[in-house]
């Protein structure tokens, strides 16, 4: 099978790394041309994954026509921003028979969509697998043991992605709740950041189980309102992967909160980390939909309010803590 990863950051060269040495054809395509040629040189991304050499085997271009033409299966691993553009502009070399699978975690800004939606109308026709769940690409690269889920409407296309991604140290489960996988692993972000924020002020153990637990039930609020399964929030794309990005170091989202309770500019936090945190972007587009819908998310609010309104770390947490309590089922 011939596949292609879109996005030469340390997640897609994490997959496609995993891929070529089950022995698939790869292609792997970076946007960036300079860093596409340095990539297909130096096989290593030093800054996004220091250590991990690429697969002499993996085709590296820049040229997304080329990355996708021929391609089973294309697999998505750019920052939701940017994915309904990619594939809108890979549409016509896509395969009628493809597969694609987003690895992307976010809401589009603007529209609110989750990405399965965004390559709906982008790719239509296409079968989409959302791939989410607490993965760390770093240890991912290291060989260590992680599970996942690979959700879709077409069951098919779902045991397609678990049989070429599982294996004994990455274990793959399938699930048909695409709406609830997209929110889980969209809005696990924005707690992340509220979670850093918690433990940059010094607050303890006891408020950060608090702020992850009450974060779990906003994001299962909306969740639902979306029609997901209430169940998805409890699995590897919601609970999983928010203790994970709230509680480990590699977090992106958790050193953007650490960061915003030392007094750090948020430009300067983004231009420190080198990476894309998806839940900078995710808290002002997840608010809208919040208010949109009208569905209650005061971690959510706050934490866009002081990443996009100017209001200080301190006073958000704060306010949180002052809210007044009523029943937990609610």
């Amino acid at each position: 099978m011939k596949i292609a990863v879109l996005g030469g950051g340390a997640w897609g060269s994490v997959l496609a790394s995993l891929l070529s040495d089950a022995g698939y054809d790869m292609a792997l395509w970076e946007a960036d041309r300079a860093a596409a040629e340095a990539l297909a040189r130096d096989r290593r991304a030093a800054r996004s994954l220091p250590g991990h050499v690429l697969p002499p085997a993996i085709r590296v271009t820049a040229d997304l026509t080329e990355a996708v033409v021929g391609r089973a299966l294309v697999v998505v691993a750019i920052p939701s921003e940017t994915v309904r553009a990619a594939l809108a502009s890979a549409r016509a070399a896509l395969e009628p028979s493809a597969v694609v699978v987003c690895a992307a975690k976010g809401l589009e800004p603007g529209t609110g969509h989750t990405m399965d939606r965004v390559i709906a109308d982008a790719a239509p026709g296409t079968p989409v697998v959302l791939l989410s769940g607490p993965t760390f690409a770093q240890e991912i690269a290291r060989g260590l043991p992680a599970a996942a889920v690979a959700a879709s409407r077409d069951a098919r296309a779902a045991e397609l992605v678990q049989a070429c991604l599982g294996s004994e140290r990455l274990r793959i489960y399938t699930s048909d709740d695409v709406t609830g996988v997209a929110v889980g692993g969209a809005l696990k972000n924005v707690i992340a950041i509220a979670v850093g924020c918690c433990d940059g002020f010094g607050f303890g153990n006891n408020a950060r189980a608090a702020l992850i637990t009450r974060g779990l039930a906003e994001m299962g609020r909306l969740a639902a309102r979306l029609g997901a399964h209430p169940l998805t929030l409890s699995g590897l794309a919601g609970l999983g992967d928010l203790v994970l990005t709230c509680t480990g170091e590699l977090s992106r989202n958790r050193q953007v909160g650490l960061a915003l309770a030392r007094g750090e500019a948020l430009g300067a936090i983004t231009a420190n980390l080198g990476h894309v945190a998806e839940g900078i972007g995710t808290a002002q587009t997840a608010r809208a939909l919040a208010e949109r819908l009208g569905v209650d998310m005061p971690i959510t609010c706050l934490t866009a309010a002081v990443l996009h309104d100017g209001k200080p770390a301190r006073d958000g947490v704060g306010e949180l803590l002052a809210r007044g309590a009523g029943a937990e089922r609610r």
